[in-house]
């Protein structure tokens, strides 16, 4: 007779998770915050400074604006793709994870972090703020992603 246990299923994995709430993934993101303002204050604002470009040419969507906006996405998808963790969820031991299949894909980080990042923050960061009342603690572009954001053991 054998008494070993059986491998554990997704539902018994799921309740092992601890899922990382509101305020733990709003430290984390100021974090993120401040990461992403030195990188465009390192790269950015010297490379339009040492070109001469007017920092609000063209008046409809200045250059200097699309260069950031550049950097903050790139450093999220490339965070989260490689790493499943930017800086400030290593930081507060944060890790993101597919609710559905077993790594992040290209797909996912990229709908997660571009699109569903851009729809959380579009009005007052509500898609934020619903990390609170989720039974996941996720957030819209989780929800949108098929992702959940838990601590590390």
């Amino acid at each position: 007779m054998n008494t070993t246990a059986p491998p554990a299923s997704v539902s018994n994995e799921l309740s092992n998770v601890r899922f990382a709430g509101f305020w733990m993934r709003f430290w984390a993101y100021l974090v993120d915050i401040i990461v992403v303002a030195s990188l465009n204050g390192i790269l950015i604002t010297p490379a339009i400074r040492g070109f001469d470009i007017p920092a609000g040419e063209p008046a409809f969507l200045p250059l200097q604006a699309i260069l950031t906006g550049t950097v903050y996405y790139a450093y999220f998808i490339l965070m989260t793709k490689f790493l499943s963790q930017t800086l400030g969820k290593m930081l507060f031991g944060l890790r993101v994870e597919s609710d559905k299949v077993a790594k992040l894909t290209w797909g996912t980080v990229i709908f997660r972090e571009g699109i569903g990042r851009f729809i959380s923050k579009t009005i007052f960061f509500v898609g934020f703020i619903v990390v609170a009342f989720t039974k996941k603690k996720q957030g819209i572009h989780d929800l949108f992603a098929d992702t959940i954001v838990v601590h590390e053991k």
